[in-house]
């Protein structure tokens, strides 16, 4: 019964923020003090190993102790702590910094829901203070209590307390946050923040553990559409299990078994079979918060990063462009015409910045509208231009879904939300893809029982240069060497789309350049449906732009496709992944491009 009534125990996460040496370990410390959270006698060993050190003892130890870092003095890293009132159960996020701050806000560490911003007595409002209140708001995070801290080293001064009160309502507000409240406080001497301090007999109102317990737990969650980004796909063999399980967190919503699903950006669909909970009793359903898995009736290819959504239920936006508030931290600025990369939620995607709309400064709000680059601590509203197209929620329609981080060089270096979604000119083409996988009739053969029968990959090898290029020669030589080999292997030059499937266009001149298009994106379609089939496709066109690949990937799984250009002379702007000079002989390249895909594991490599 115990155990039971631990498991309904309703919990919250909460961010902690605010500039270096403000205090927050310290009320951390307190807090896990004074709610009897501590690992049994951790308290007393480590007031003794302070009095053998002869250093006073200080909170902040507490925390430091549980991460095994006092001998440092420094918090060196964000924390995850855990403790409980009677209410409820808290997870308290320990952000020292900014890049820590985001990098648990957006990837979807902490999932906060409210948030303590402290603020040094002694000290005042800093920059940090307002960069930290900015990226709250920016957030959407609406559950704020501002903590006054220290208020023992300015003898509790009601109207200094007043004078910081005042100073950072009025930024607050600026940005659009109205704070639940502001609480005078000394984490080291413990005022107000379990109990009410005989040493600020001005302040009658709640502490600090009171105003926690008082948050209201957002509910909606569960009634907002179902999203859960797709962080893996696992299959069992052993025993005979034969189950493919999709797993990974829902955000938002609930389902159970029986309901269609939608995967985006990609648009397949199947229909829930089981709900999988590890080390769990087996359930018919599911809600936000869970960390789950589930089959499906129909085997469908999908892949990491998609989203997951109810047939029935609101769809999400997909695009390759979108408008972002992001906050800068990268040392160096975010400049144009650089490719980073951006991950949201469980997909991460190459992305360049393609216009500044404008640049706020967080310390101050000013608005700058003329520079070119975001600096470090800019707040800024971009334009984005993704390599493919994502699916996400809007900030203001499910804030989780629409935070994101910019990394550059293996680290994060910035953060925002997505405000709304740009159309592209792509998008045309991605209606025709999901309204094709939508009503795509599916095999019973698996794609992966045809690469274990086949002994192969399905694969575009994707040959284009200039007129005068050896393509179709080397292309042939490909087909002809993994034939030999006993590979399921085609040849399709794009003159057999232009004079067959595409006769109905071929010879309409209104529009060259729509059906121009057209042909890139039907010869992808026709490319789609042998992949499928589990071949290695040889195509080979003239002068390809990377608009015309961008095309293609938008209708063939991009992992799936190597572009090769062939000429010393690169006429377009496309990007490829080799390139084969002229007077190279055509079963050598042949050979050349043979080892290449043994290299990438499309076709089986010899020991």
């Amino acid at each position: 019964m115990e155990k039971d009534i631990e498991q309904i125990r309703e919990q919250m996460n909460i961010v902690i923020a605010g500039h270096v040496d403000h205090g927050k370990s310290t009320i951390i410390g307190r807090l896990l003090a004074d709610t009897n959270s501590l690992p049994k006698g951790k308290l007393e060993q480590v007031k003794k190993n302070c009095e053998v050190n002869s250093k006073p003892f200080e909170y902040a130890f507490l925390l430091d102790a549980l991460k095994d870092e006092q001998s440092q003095g420094i918090t060196i890293d964000s924390a995850r702590v855990f403790f409980q009132t009677e209410t409820r159960d808290y997870i308290i996020i320990d952000a020292p910094g900014h890049i820590e701050f985001l990098k648990n806000m957006v990837t979807g560490a902490s999932r906060a829901e409210s948030a303590l911003l402290v603020i040094d007595a002694n000290e005042g409002v800093r920059e940090n203070s307002r960069r930290h209140g900015y990226m709250i708001a920016m957030l959407g995070i609406k559950k704020i209590a501002v903590l006054v801290n220290k208020m023992d080293l300015i003898d509790y001064d009601e109207k200094k307390y007043d004078k910081i009160v005042a100073e950072y309502t009025e930024f607050l507000t600026n940005i659009g946050i109205t704070p639940e409240t502001f609480i005078p406080v000394s984490g080291m001497k413990g005022d107000n923040i379990a109990s009410l301090s005989k040493n600020m007999t001005w302040y009658s109102d709640r502490t600090v553990l009171k105003i926690l317990d008082d948050f209201v737990k957002e509910k909606s969650l569960v009634n907002k559409p179902f999203r859960m980004p797709v962080q893996g796909i696992y299959k069992f063999t052993n025993y005979g299990d034969d189950r493919r399980i999709i797993a990974g967190v829902i955000e938002t919503g609930k389902i159970q078994i029986g309901d269609e699903i939608v995967f985006y950006p990609s648009g397949k669909r199947s229909t829930i079979k089981s709900i999988e909970e590890f080390n769990a009793p087996k359930s018919t359903s599911a809600e936000a918060g869970k960390s789950i898995g589930f089959t499906l009736e129909e085997q469908i290819y999908i892949k990491r990063g998609e989203v997951a959504v109810k047939l029935s239920e609101r769809k999400p936006k997909t695009t390759s462009r979108i408008l972002a508030s992001i906050f800068w931290m990268g040392k160096k600025a975010f400049i144009k015409d650089k490719e980073y990369h951006l991950k949201i939620g469980a997909v991460k995607v190459a992305v360049k910045l393609e216009k500044i709309e404008k640049i706020i400064d967080a310390s101050d709000l000013n608005i700058n509208i003329q520079k070119e680059q975001v600096e470090r601590h800019d707040v800024a509203e971009c334009i984005l231009k993704l390599n493919r197209a994502i699916a996400f929620d809007l900030a203001d329609e499910i804030a989780t879904m629409s935070r994101f981080v910019i990394i550059d060089d293996y680290e994060i270096r910035g953060g925002g939300i997505i405000k709304d979604a740009l159309s592209d000119k792509h998008a045309w083409v991605r209606n025709h893809v999901m309204l094709r996988n939508f009503k795509w009739e599916k095999s019973i053969i698996e794609p992966n029982r045809r690469s274990e029968k086949y002994n192969q990959k399905s694969a575009l090898i994707l040959l284009t240069g200039g007129k005068e290029s050896d393509k179709k020669k080397i292309a042939k030589e490909l087909e002809a060497r993994l034939f030999e080999d006993g590979k399921i292997v085609y040849f399709l030059g794009i003159g057999n789309v232009l004079y067959g499937v595409d006769a109905d266009i071929k010879t309409q001149k209104k529009d060259i350049t729509i059906n121009a298009k057209e042909h890139i994106r039907r010869l992808a379609e026709v490319s789609h449906i042998l992949l499928d089939s589990g071949v290695i496709l040889i195509v080979t066109a003239i002068n390809l732009s990377q608009d015309d690949l961008e095309i293609i990937k938008a209708v063939v799984s991009p992992e799936k496709i190597k572009t090769i250009w062939v000429g010393d002379k690169v006429s377009t702007d496309i990007v490829f992944d080799n390139q084969i000079y002229e007077n190279e002989k055509p079963k050598i390249v042949a050979e050349d491009i043979k080892k290449m895909l043994q290299e990438i594991g499309v076709i089986f490599k010899p020991w």
